[in-house]
């Protein structure tokens, strides 16, 4: 059975020193991290229990040389790679890099929306990724931080049939928009002070003790930039970067 089109089914972190990107997300987060053998390189699989949830890699020559610096990426199932990257260019956004295969995993494009947000299509050869899940370890929001959020929603309306949820009025930084794919509450999308050059995407790590999981991230070496504080919900968060620059966020609750 396929992967339900306009669900987000991986995460990647792409990074300037995997040993020090690894030694650092271990306790943090505390994925367990299998590393697997690639053509050329190495890939390291993280895991929640289980179940698969990411990976981490070297960012590629190419990358560097276009100017990209460690980040975290999603991937997004579609029905055809190949559709989904002109379907893309039709909408307003760019494809970074065109459809290719990867071998006995899949196909992927590397794309940004019109604002400029960055995010992988995907097509699994070994479809059924786990559903979504806010458990320990798992991703369990996706965050848009914008430029434009009404620009780029209609682009995700029309690209992977994501809805709208519930809007958040958040005073003179406008209206906190959240969305669905599948049906299901995935995150959320706001025109942030954050975005000054172009849109990205946070994604935030479920974890127990948000207290714990910062003072770890800050024993680590990676630099708060936001909380913890609390959101809607009952849930407490945290903003940072990491020792190699790259951002994320940890959700979690305060005991």
């Amino acid at each position: 059975m396929a992967d339900r089109h306009g669900s987000f089914v991986w995460y990647e972190l792409m990074t300037s020193d995997v040993v020090a990107a690894k030694a650092f997300y271990a306790p943090v987060v505390g994925w367990g991290m299998q590393d697997v053998p690639v053509p050329g390189a190495t890939y390291t699989v993280l895991s929640a229990g289980d179940t698969q949830v990411g990976g981490l890699m070297a960012l590629p020559a190419d990358a560097r040389a276009g100017g990209v610096t460690a980040c975290w990426l999603g991937y997004v199932a579609v029905d055809d790679v190949d559709a989904a990257a002109v379907r893309v260019r039709e909408l307003g956004g760019a494809v970074h890099r065109a459809p290719a295969d990867i071998p006995g995993i899949g196909r992927f494009a590397a794309v940004a929306d019109p604002t400029g947000a960055m995010l992988h299509v995907f097509r699994s050869a070994r479809p059924g990724q786990p559903a979504a899940s806010t458990a320990a370890g798992h991703i369990g929001w996706r965050e848009l931080h914008s430029t434009d959020w009404p620009k780029a929603y209609d682009f995700y309306r029309a690209m992977f049939g994501w809805s709208k949820g519930s809007g958040f009025d958040m005073g003179a930084m406008g209206t906190y928009q959240q969305f669905t794919t599948a049906d299901v509450p995935a995150g959320g999308m706001f025109n942030s002070p954050a975005a000054q050059r172009k849109s990205f995407w946070l994604y935030y790590f479920s974890i127990g003790d948000i207290d714990a999981a910062t003072a770890r991230a800050i024993a680590g070496g990676g630099k708060i930039v936001n909380g913890p504080h609390a959101v809607p919900g009952g849930g407490w968060i945290t903003q940072a970067t990491d020792p190699q620059g790259a951002t994320f966020a940890l959700l979690g609750v305060r005991h």
